[in-house]
């Protein structure tokens, strides 16, 4: 398979929106600063040596949850049209406070069918019914194989040639993931790496990403599901990825697991060949290069 996507430096990201059923182009957050970090020499430079290191991050996540930042709600709010009759109201004491916030219960019902695995975070997705290497789009397969994502790990073997769906979340969406099954927690680890961004912009230029940065990776075994291999991908300015969920605890389909503080970021599924197989609409626009917006909850693949 051999997928790539043509567009010029300045081209809008355009993904497909499974409620409106149409293409939109995405409103990026420093969308200027994004590009210059990666589409010109001195920012690739700067990137690389400098902006990409954990402590950059975790500096600009200081500020995001000081008082200082409040100021910058109200101004996000109305240029990125927030739908915030559908969150808890606050109090906001930070912006990473704001960027946290949670959804009023039962605005996203999570679907009960025990054949579909559920959409364990509102993002804009891609799916893979099995990674080749060769494919291209939105990095070199070998990029997002068992092996380059879960380490040299006993792990890697048993998800080798099995199903993906990899959940991107802008700066502007809800940033808590969820459990997309029932089930139990099995094995937990962490790698450590560095923090580039996980925007096409930047993928665009460094193919490696996924493979590279920051990733904390929990072993779920599910009830419907097999076990699935669950990766929470750390990014350019995302301060701290934060656990929730007691790892000694079982889970219930829907249960949170963690939030990211501040920035956009990634979360990885992986799957046991021939378990469950991603919806055809995810496939599809795959297949297209481009990404699907789904709601948090709602369906996005099927046991085989």
């Amino acid at each position: 398979m051999s997928i790539d996507i043509k567009k010029s430096d300045s081209s809008p990201i355009v993904f497909w929106n499974r409620q409106t059923a149409s293409y939109e182009s995405e409103k990026v957050y420093g969308d200027a600063s994004l590009r210059w970090a990666y589409q010109t020499t001195l920012g690739r430079k700067l990137t690389e040596w400098i902006l990409s290191k954990a402590w950059i991050s975790q500096l600009y996540g200081a500020y995001q949850s000081s008082g200082f930042s409040r100021r910058k709600i109200v101004p996000f709010i109305e240029s990125f049209s927030i739908a915030m009759h559908e969150f808890e109201s606050g109090p906001f004491h930070s912006f990473n406070d704001f960027f946290i916030r949670q959804f009023k219960p039962g605005i996203r019902p999570f679907v009960q069918n025990r054949n579909q695995l559920a959409a364990f975070a509102e993002a804009r997705y891609l799916a893979f019914e099995s990674i080749a290497l060769d494919q291209k789009f939105p990095v070199k397969g070998k990029f997002l194989s068992a092996e380059a994502l879960l380490g040299n790990t006993p792990w890697a073997s048993r998800f080798a040639g099995g199903p993906l769906l990899l959940a991107r979340l802008c700066p502007t969406d809800y940033h808590r993931f969820h459990f997309p099954d029932s089930g139990r927690v099995i094995d937990s680890y962490r790698i450590h790496g560095v923090l580039h961004s996980v925007n096409p912009v930047a993928l665009q230029v460094r193919n490696d990403i996924f493979a590279t940065n920051e990733r904390q990776i929990t072993i779920l075994e599910t009830e419907n599901f097999g076990a699935l291999a669950y990766i929470e991908v750390g990014a350019l300015c995302v301060g701290k990825i934060v656990q929730t969920h007691t790892q000694r605890q079982d889970f219930n389909r829907g249960d949170e697991k963690g939030y990211f503080l501040f920035g956009g970021s990634t979360v990885i599924v992986l799957g046991e060949p021939g378990k469950w197989k991603p919806d055809e609409d995810l496939l599809d626009q795959t297949q297209k290069g481009r990404e699907v917006l789904v709601r948090l909850g709602e369906g996005v693949a099927s046991r085989s």
